[in-house]
């Protein structure tokens, strides 16, 4: 009893961006709701968050030569020309930091206490706290509180040992805890206001993790001017601390440099110690031997060799001392338990190597001493470094080994020459051979230590007139007007948050929706036409549907929805004078048989004569509907139990009869695929326009295929909100099964939420959609524009109202 049903539309969709808005609007209070909430939060933040001041100075750093002499081109390491990224280690350096706080009163650090949070009120002391004694390493650092009772009393509370300690004192008295003793001379009660104040004792060390935390620096391109940038919660602090950093990097780049020359004029000393006794011992043998062999001058031949000698053993001399310093140089750095910077390099007759490896040491050390302002000295980062230290001291001793073995080659040319000279001595007499000696190793030494005099004269020249690297430009002013957190920018930015949250919400309910709602979303899903959509009834409905509601309300929504599907129901099978309307679904519940009573009472009213069967044998429920008794019914006459005439009941619809599903026998799908069920429709086609089969659900049981095949029509129902996306394939599985072409879907249930539906709009070309198939699916209708007399659909706000 197939009857092929007319073919598919051409469909097209296209994205609807106006629809994407609606969509959004739809749910505009859930965008409000999570901005009011990100408001409320940003609010929350600004109220406990503490806020942040900054201040800023500058350095300028000198592009001058170092005032420090060289001793054999010595040059020591805080001479550098615009080496601003290496003086920032320095300025960040543990000592610099300690330094600056040593400027400020840091003994004592007192705090307001509020009911949100304790703030710093740098630089007021409202409590006149005088230490009386105090251990140096172990003394409390923890928070004390103190409240005042009355005008001599008050309370300090604090906490010992994990214990909460509150005793009361009264003023001037002395109160000891652990490792300090002391008094408060002063008390703030006042009738008007009882501040409640903190304070806490502190050592030097205890400012370096918060200066460190809030210090920034940055060059400014082009020129050698550093900027240096303070944050705190506290802008007197931010300011203070600036400035004595400012003035602590200044005195301890000059204190570096004084180290620096000392070290050098020392070094000297050493060496000129020693060949002041050479020189002595040398012009004293001079001028034994003129005495002693009466000879007081050299011959022309003499003094020629005398020169040549003279100038090969300086140079020997030089080698020797150069020898002497990379000596001294490499015990400095082998030996330096302590990691302290060395203050002199080598240049020109060394290695360059050498220099360049001391400048890594020194720079390693100084980023060591930054590192360990925020780490301790176990941890990975401190560890890394002290391994790239001793890297760098094996690649030193290595390179200085080279440079004495290279030293030592060039001596022994020089000793081969001085040998070749010395042969010459052949010629000349004997008294004359010893004066040269003597006369050349005397001015040998007489050149050295005139040098050595030159240089430490140098040095200490310079010591005297060192100057600092850099000088201050401007020094850090009080700011108070705090950079974070910004309150307009804090509440820009939770509106925006709060606008992408309740965005986002409404696309990932979207996102996690698994039913379908719309007819474009069918249309995406399968190529089975879709007959009508019927509107989802906006009043309550009974449990059994005995409300025929397009009767009740002919003029509603609802029932003109209901006469759509009529209308295009009549071009189905056009050649049929009486059809065989087989309807189903996927699962229970998405209101076929609700479908099938509502489209049986709209044709009836056409004067079309309709009989219903309930052929859901295991769960009907339509004799409820048209209050019958289901005592007998189809499948008592599918087991010849009874007669067509006992089981056939008149309605309250004219036209509209009923045959109900009667007892659930054990054989459903059997019956149904009997000879006598496919005669029973033969038969009744004979007598009605319409035989509407309500069959069971064809994704749950079988019992609707024999049904599906023997209809002239079937119309599979999807409900909106909840069939699931795969209900819409299962219509275009049981057409190309079965080789179907009479299959149609009816959306039922639609109510036009816009959150769900599909944000594709779809172009219809073709003659399928434009001459049979047309109907309005009413998802831009209100009211009808008084056609309807549904009236508006409800609001959200008003299921809350009572009535």
């Amino acid at each position: 009893m197939e009857q092929p049903v007319n073919g598919n539309a051409n469909v097209q969709q296209d994205i609807d961006y106006v629809k994407i808005l609606k969509i959004v609007l739809s749910r505009w209070y859930w965008v409000a709701s999570t901005v009011i909430i990100s408001l409320i939060v940003a609010y929350m933040y600004l109220w406990y968050t503490p806020e942040t001041f900054s201040t800023s100075a500058s350095l300028k750093f000198e592009e001058k030569r170092s005032e420090i002499s060289e001793l054999l081109n010595v040059r020591n390491v805080y001479d550098r020309n615009n080496k601003m990224q290496s003086e920032q280690f320095v300025i960040r350096s543990r000592q610099v930091l300690l330094n600056a706080v040593e400027e400020l009163d840091y003994k004592i650090s007192f705090y307001l206490k509020g009911r949100v949070r304790t703030s710093d009120i740098y630089p007021q002391k409202p409590l006149d706290i005088a230490i009386i004694e105090q251990d140096s390493l172990d003394f409390a650092t923890n928070l004390f509180e103190y409240e005042p009772i009355n005008t001599s009393l008050f309370k300090l509370s604090y906490q010992e040992g994990g214990k909460e300690i509150s005793k009361e004192y009264r003023k001037g008295q002395l109160i000891s805890v652990r490792g300090i003793k002391f008094k408060i001379n002063n008390n703030t009660f006042s009738k008007t206001n009882n501040a409640i104040y903190c304070f806490k004792f502190n050592t030097k060390s205890s400012f370096v993790g918060r200066i460190a935390s809030g210090l920034s620096m940055a060059e400014t391109k082009g020129t050698n001017i550093l900027t240096l940038s303070q944050t705190d919660p506290n802008p007197y602090f931010a300011t203070d601390i600036l400035n004595s950093i400012l003035r602590a990097y200044v005195d301890y780049d000059r204190n570096q440099k004084t180290i620096s020359a000392t070290q050098t004029i020392k070094f000297i000393d050493t060496l000129q110690q020693g060949m002041a006794k050479v020189v002595k011992s040398s012009g004293s043998q001079l001028e034994q031997f003129k005495v002693a062999n009466k000879v007081l001058d050299i011959s022309a031949a003499g003094q020629d060799v005398m020169k040549k000698l003279t100038d090969l053993e300086t140079e020997k001399s030089s080698l020797n001392l150069q020898g002497i310093f990379i000596n001294q140089l490499e015990k400095e750095i082998v030996g330096n338990k302590n990691l302290n910077a060395i203050n002199y390099n080598l240049q020109g007759i060394t290695d360059p190597m050498l220099a360049n490896l001391l400048a890594q040491y020194n720079a390693l050390l100084l980023k060591r001493e930054q590192t360990l302002v925020d780490y301790k000295p176990t941890s990975d980062a401190v560890q890394q470094i002290d391994k790239q230290i001793l890297e760098i001291k094996s690649a030193f001793v290595s390179n200085a080994n080279s440079q004495r073995q290279k030293n030592q080659k060039t001596l022994d040319f020089l000793n081969q020459q001085i040998s070749g000279i010395k042969q010459t001595f052949n010629t000349i007499p004997k008294a004359e051979r010893e004066l040269i000696n003597l006369t050349s190793n005397d001015a040998i030494n007489q050149k050295v230590y005139s040098y050595l005099s030159e240089k430490k004269l140098e040095a200490q020249i310079s010591k005297a007139a060192i100057t600092p690297g850099a000088t201050i430009v401007d020094f850090a002013l009080y700011n108070t007007r705090a950079i974070a957190p910004k309150q307009q920018k804090t509440y820009v930015s939770a509106f925006i948050i709060g606008l992408i949250a309740g965005i986002g919400l409404i696309f990932l309910i979207r996102l996690l929706n698994p039913f379908i709602y719309d007819k474009e979303t069918i249309e995406s899903l399968t190529n089975i036409p879709i007959i009508g959509v019927i509107r989802k009834y906006q009043d309550a409905i009974d449990e059994d549907n005995r409300q025929i509601l397009s009767i009740k309300n002919p003029k509603s929504l609802f029932a003109e929805s209901v006469r759509s599907v009529r209308t295009n129901l009549s071009f189905l099978a056009a050649e049929k004078a009486s059809k065989v309307v087989c309807i189903t679904s996927e699962i229970s519940g998405e209101g076929k048989s609700f479908t099938t009573v509502n489209l049986a009472s709209t044709l009836s009213l056409i004067d079309k004569k309709v009989i219903v069967i309930a052929a859901d044998l295991r769960r009907s429920k339509l004799h409820h509907t048209f209050k019958v008794n289901n005592l007998k019914g189809l499948s008592s006459y599918l087991s010849n139990q009874t007669t067509l005439e006992e089981i056939t009941y008149d309605t309250e619809v004219e036209n509209l009869k009923f045959i109900p599903a009667g007892p659930v026998p054990p054989n459903p799908s059997e019956l149904l695929y009997s000879d006598k069920m496919q005669a029973l429709l033969e038969l009744l086609t004979q007598s009605y326009d319409f035989v509407i089969v309500d069959s069971a659900p064809v994704g749950l049981v079988s019992d609707a295929i024999p049904l599906i095949r023997m209809a002239d029509v079937n119309l599979f129902v999807i409900r909106s909100g909840v069939s699931r996306y795969q209900a819409a394939s299962v219509p275009e599985r049981l057409s190309k099964e079965f080789n179907l072409s009479n299959i149609a879907i009816i959306l039922n249930a639609f109510d036009n939420d816009i959150l769900h539906s599909r944000y594709y709009t779809t172009n219809y070309t073709g003659s399928y959609y434009a001459n049979y198939y047309y109907y309005s699916d009413y998802s831009n209708t209100g009211y009808g524009s008084g056609y309807y007399n549904d009236g508006p659909d409800k609001k959200w706000w008003e299921f809350w109202k009572k009535k």
